[in-house]
């Protein structure tokens, strides 16, 4: 049965952000009749700059709540009535984290903590978070973070009891123009001439915000709980980025940062024992599931990847070009781009 949000309630917690935006807008599109979609954020600023695109006048579904994820109380009082989770709220900027680190435990953790027991206590029938390719492996807090509050996520499955309840996680990588990333630090610093590199040999995943909201929405259709879904994306170069946005620049080599990663990884071997390959995703199933596993695979044509597999922005088989790249920039970033300087 395909998925029908109409007539659901939804909650986004980080609702203001670049993914939040983007999911309220492919809801509000192709499901028109949605009963309620609540944005649960903290910054009021960002929710009154949100409202004048998504007004309750307009849209009658949509609400706005003030909140912060690690406010237990208020975080179940949002989700009074709601039928669906998607929690993306998170402390995400590395360095930020390194140096305030019971900050982004208190957010990425606790947090998630008081989202699964709002579902649990509120009649929430599912939810999905949202992770990070610095989850696999990690090597700095934030994706440490991120991984603790995957398997937060993953095991509350197995509290739910009789509740008709479903959790489920989706990884991917960077998603091309976020706040941050590297597409618009390039360009903002092409005027200068000089595109700052960390490493010449570094690579990452691509994806875009539409992509990333496919993907929630396929766990929201597809789940059976406790899995970690993970999409096949192309890998780039941070060389050809350099090259696509500014090739008359020069390349400086800077060195990587703390806690940065040469090539991002989103499935490591150890996942692989655990995950299956489908069509368009890989799904890394629990570690003790409440289902039938062979059940699963049969019943989405699947099958188990092979012993050593592993999954990182380097042993990809789709790489994107420079050309692809500048195409990906115009359809995502800015539509005017040009990479004359």
């Amino acid at each position: 049965m395909a998925l029908d949000l109409n007539h659901k309630s939804i909650l986004v917690t980080g609702g203001t952000g670049s993914f939040g935006k983007q999911f309220v807008r492919t809801v509000l599109e192709q499901f028109p009749q949605v009963k309620r979609l609540v944005i649960y954020s903290r910054d009021e600023l960002k929710q009154f700059e949100m409202s004048q695109t998504f007004s309750h006048a307009k849209y009658p579904a949509i609400r706005y709540f003030i909140g912060d994820v690690r406010d237990a109380e208020r975080m179940k009082r949002a989700c009074e009535g709601i039928d669906i989770i998607v929690h993306a709220a998170a402390l995400k900027q590395v360095p930020a984290a390194e140096y305030n680190p019971m900050e982004c435990i208190k957010t990425n953790i606790f947090g998630a903590e008081n989202v699964i027991n709002a579902a649990l206590d509120c009649g929430v029938t599912e939810v999905v978070a949202l992770s990070t390719d610095k989850a696999a492996a990690p090597i700095n807090l934030y994706g440490a973070t991120k991984l603790c509050s995957d398997k937060l996520f993953v095991a509350a499955n197995n509290m739910k009891g009789a509740r008709d309840l479903r959790f489920s996680v989706v990884r991917y990588g960077n998603v091309i123009g976020s706040r941050g990333s590297v597409v618009p630090f390039f360009l903002q610093r092409r005027k200068d001439g000089v595109l700052p590199i960390t490493h010449p040999d570094m690579t990452r995943f691509n994806i875009s915000l539409e992509e990333g909201v496919d993907l929630v929405l396929y766990a929201l259709e597809h789940s059976w709980g406790g899995e970690i879904f993970v999409p096949k994306i192309p890998s780039y170069k941070i060389t050809d980025v350099a090259e696509a946005i500014g090739p008359q620049c020069e390349q400086e080599i800077v060195g990587i940062r703390p806690g940065e990663k040469l090539h991002e990884e989103m499935i490591t071997e150890t996942d692989a024992l655990s995950t299956v390959e489908l069509d368009r995703y890989y799904v890394i199933l629990p570690a003790t599931p409440q289902w039938d596993t062979d059940k699963f695979i049969r019943h989405f044509g699947g099958k188990p990847v092979p012993l050593g597999f592993h999954y990182n922005s380097a042993n990809n088989d789709h790489w994107l070009s420079v050309e692809e790249i500048r195409e990906e920039i115009r359809l995502h970033v800015d539509p005017e781009f040009t990479h004359d300087c």
